[in-house]
This record gives structure tokens, sequence and C-alpha cells, in this order.
């Protein structure tokens, strides 16, 4: 069972047993992610993603973890077995809530999967929001950044309850 995935640059022939998760398609690019996963035995090994990194994130809860790259989002079981993938180059951010969903956002929306990459959940904002960027978790919420759409001088930081499923204005940054 996997307890931690880590991107890293690309390792040397022979450092990890490797495993490549790709899809062919006429639209992959030539970039490759790195993820040193580390099992519960602390065994260590990598799994190559086509694709620029982006991020890595597991839900224990669910079992289930995700890695996002330029060309795909991925869906692994616990045990590192891809589930399904999802062609995109839109999502930027991507993290695990308290409760085991994971939360993706691409420039303007904060999207919620709850058990498959096949079944998000865009979240209403109380602003039309622009380029949102996720910052750190206290406790059930989530803290990011973002600017108002077509109000690009309005910089906010917003919160993400995970207990709510709700989107908020904290204040406005400086």
């Amino acid at each position: 069972m996997i307890i931690e995935g880590q991107i890293i640059n690309r390792p040397y022939s022979g450092e990890y047993d490797e495993r490549i998760y790709d899809n062919t398609s006429s639209w992959n690019s030539q970039n490759w992610t790195y993820i040193k996963f580390t099992n519960d035995d602390y065994s260590e090994w990598c799994g190559v993603f086509r694709g620029l990194p982006k991020a890595v994130s597991i839900s224990s809860i669910k079992n289930i973890i995700l890695v996002l790259t330029s060309d795909y989002l991925y869906q692994l079981s616990i045990n590192g077995d891809l589930v399904d993938l999802v062609e995109q180059s839109h999502y930027r951010n991507l993290t695990a809530t308290p409760l085991g969903d994971f939360l993706l956002s691409d420039y303007n929306n904060v999207i919620r999967i709850i058990n498959s990459i096949q079944h998000r959940e865009q979240i209403s904002s109380p602003i039309e929001m622009d380029n949102i960027r996720f910052k750190t978790w206290n406790g059930p919420i989530l803290e990011f950044t973002c600017d108002e759409f077509c109000n690009w001088e309005r910089h906010l930081n917003m919160i993400y309850n995970s207990e709510t499923n709700k989107i908020e204005i904290k204040n406005e940054s400086t």
C-alpha cells in the first residue's frame, strides 16, 4: 500500500524499480513526470507519467491516488494500479481534503472529486475567480488565493470549507 508520493527529477537508470503509465494519443507531449512512491513497508519505486509535473495527492481514506500532469489526470489505486485517466491541460492545482475527497482547480473553478475522476462537480463561488492558487490546509479549511475575474486588480484570500463544501471570501490581499 502506498503511503507517500513525491515528484522528483528523472532518476538514474536502475535507481528505482519503475512503472510506466502512458496512453496512446497523437496529442501526447514528449515530457515525463517522475514520482517516487513509498510503500507502507518503506520500499520505494518510481512511477513515470506522460506530461510535465504538476501535483500528486493521496487519499488514504478512500484508497485513491491522483497524479496531475500537463497531459493527463491519472487515478491510481492505493497499490499503484492505473484505474482511470482523463486527458487534460487546464488543471493547475490538486489536493486531498481531510475527508478523503480531492480538489482540483483550473484558472477559474474549484472542482471536487469524490470517488472517481470521471465524476467531477464544480463548487460555486461568491465571485467569478481567476488565477486560483491553493495554499494551505488548516483543519477542514483550505486557504487559496485568486483574482476577481475581469477585475484583476482585486486580489483575494479565499477559503474552502471541506465540511460544508462552500467557498467564501476571507479578505482582500495586499
